[in-house]
């Protein structure tokens, strides 16, 4: 898409911007994103558990939630407000709806995004019931003057509604119910210090290690209405990156492979050959990956490069590169960012089928 400039060159903050959002579309075309493809999310509503005890993996984190809805209803008050931070794709929307259904209030879901200035807030708020959930997703993306206006809402339960204009204008607040913000975030660093100190619980999510994964897709697998062989389940766990979202549309496409060969049952092999077809390997690695791989292992001997020099080497944009695929090899011990450059590590290596020759020095 081009990008018209109205000035002789876009500011640091609108290339940043733009950036970011052509990193996230890059990163919504691939199958092994942790973001929502299409319409996903109505998908997944199937897969979604409606209770705490139903839901899969995060153990810590459930208990502590547990405990403080638990205390909550004994108080007979609604909860302090909730903040879920973590990666995305790990079940923060999912545990926002199950909150509501556990208290048995109803729930108002909005976004950072959706709201572009404090009177859409405003509007959203003095639209609350008593108890009400108000579900906020990428909270770090609230205007300014919207997060000035959550502050007040959030602790002392009224808005302050501005009328007229100019000179003439007057103040008028409104007083609010009481109710329950969960605010949704992949980014907590973003948020101001004010609006993190008014949540009463932070819940920090963290990826699923493949145990906790192959519970998830099995239980899937029944609400799907596949039955999966032994050793299918693992093999759809190792490859989904540790995000719960990633299993279950790896699942969905094996489950459409099986559809198109008639088959009764799903076996290991099965999910190989399939998700095969995706280039997805035993992993959770997929063309990009290998080609990243691929080029620091076999154009520049396994590194140090440059980010330029590699995105060029793969024919992607570096902000691609940088924020899409690294982060994830990085995480997995297949790359090493140092200040000369990236890395390959001895498992990205082994990975391609190749061993560091002589002449490579540092191989960690």
């Amino acid at each position: 898409m081009a990008i018209m400039n109205e000035g002789p060159a876009m500011s640091g903050e609108l290339m940043t911007q733009a950036q970011r959002n052509s990193g996230a579309a890059e990163d919504s075309l691939r199958m092994v994103s942790a973001a929502p493809m299409g319409d996903e999310q109505v998908s997944d509503e199937e897969l979604r558990p409606h209770a705490l005890s139903s839901f899969i993996g995060q153990p810590r984190l459930k208990a502590q939630l547990q405990l403080f809805l638990d205390a909550a209803r004994k108080r007979e008050v609604p909860p302090d407000h909730i903040l879920l931070a973590g990666p995305p794709g790990l079940g923060k929307t999912t545990l926002a709806m199950i909150v509501a259904n556990e208290l048995n209030v109803p729930i108002r879901v909005t976004s950072g995004p959706a709201i572009q200035h404090a009177g859409d807030l405003a509007s959203v708020l003095s639209a609350l019931e008593p108890g009400e959930v108000l579900f906020i997703d990428e909270i770090h993306r609230l205007p300014r003057a919207a997060e000035e206006l959550l502050y007040i809402a959030m602790e002392d339960f009224r808005v302050d509604v501005m009328v007229g204009k100019g000179p003439g204008a007057t103040s008028i607040p409104l007083t609010l119910p009481r109710f329950t913000v969960i605010g949704a975030t992949t980014r907590e660093g973003m948020l101001p210090s004010p609006l993190r100190a008014r949540f009463g619980f932070t819940a920090h999510l963290d990826y699923y290690p493949h145990e906790e994964l192959e519970k998830l897709v099995e239980r899937s697998s029944t609400v799907l209405g596949i039955t999966l062989e032994e050793g299918a389940a693992e093999q759809l766990s190792l490859r989904s990156r540790g995000t719960p979202r990633i299993a279950n549309r790896l699942l969905r496409r094996v489950r459409d492979w099986a559809i198109v060969h008639d088959l009764p049952t799903v076996g290991a092999e099965d999910v190989k050959e399939a998700l095969e077809l995706y280039q997805i390997d035993s992993q959770g690695l997929d063309r990009l990956d290998i080609a990243v791989l691929n080029a620091i292992v076999r154009n520049f001997n396994g590194g140090p490069v440059g980010l330029n020099n590699l995105a060029a080497m793969v024919g992607e944009e570096s902000e691609t590169v940088e924020t899409v695929c690294e982060p994830y090899l990085v995480r997995e011990g297949f790359l090493v960012r140092t200040p000369k450059g990236r890395v390959a590590t001895r498992k990205a290596w082994e990975h391609l089928g190749l061993q560091p020759g002589n002449d490579v020095t540092t191989v960690f």
